[in-house]
């Protein structure tokens, strides 16, 4: 029964951060439309007085509803890997204690290998088959889960990562060897630095779909070997 209603709790919860993300990806592309002021630009013109091109109200009230849609999305998060974690921890003690399985060859007695780890070591990456039979093969049989650690923020027309498929509003949940920690955005960088020409692998997260991709760092007539900008959540 715990566990019944654990699973319900992680799956409202699942939906409520993507309905934030929705949210979220609105106000971006509302604030970074050509000439808009961004999510950090300035709100001032080269003489110091309010920008006239802009609605100063309006703009400073979507920044301030991202912050807090930010807030409750990394709480939300913390509560989804914290459910999930739970949930893999009991399955493990409940297929560890299962009694001997009896061999149907000579009769012999075998331990039975816990079903949470065959799953855990064979199980697909996100992105291979449905984001419904992903989730709910993460809530039955306890694979790894990623969670987003990054958001893209800014994305230029034209750019690499923009012609490799990236959009703004993506979640990152892998970028090459990089899936969360310390110093995100200096070894985001150090990735894309050291692999000049190489298509890195990225798992993302879309309107609440896991997405793989891969995007290939290169020169072009922009800044960057990119052409986008990652936020970290």
């Amino acid at each position: 029964m715990v566990g019944t209603n654990l699973k319900a709790e992680t799956t409202a919860l699942m939906e409520k951060r993507s309905l934030l993300e929705e949210q979220m990806s609105a106000i971006i592309s509302r604030l970074c439309v050509p000439g808009g002021p961004g999510l950090s630009g300035n709100l001032l013109d080269s003489e110091g007085f309010p920008r006239a091109d802009i609605d100063i109200a309006a703009v400073r009230l979507e920044r301030n509803n991202l912050a807090v849609l930010r807030n409750d999305h990394k709480d939300i998060t913390a509560k989804i890997d914290q459910n999930l974690q739970l949930l893999h921890s009991t399955r493990l003690a409940q297929d560890i204690s299962l009694p001997p399985k009896v061999s149907a060859i000579g009769g012999e007695s075998s331990t039975q290998v816990p079903n949470a780890i065959v799953m855990a070591e064979s199980s697909p990456l996100h992105g291979q088959g449905t984001s419904q039979e992903n989730f709910y093969t993460a809530m039955d049989e306890d694979p790894v889960v990623g969670v987003p650690f990054a958001i893209v923020d800014e994305i230029a027309d034209g750019s690499p990562a923009s012609d490799d498929g990236l959009q703004l509003g993506d979640q990152i949940v892998k970028f090459s060897n990089v899936e969360g920690g310390e110093q995100l955005l200096a070894r985001l960088a150090s990735e894309a630095q050291s692999n000049q020409g190489c298509a890195l692998p990225l798992v993302i997260v879309r309107q609440g779909m896991f997405i793989n991709l891969a995007v290939t760092p290169r020169p072009w007539h922009g800044r960057g070997l990119l052409g986008c900008h990652f936020r970290i959540l």
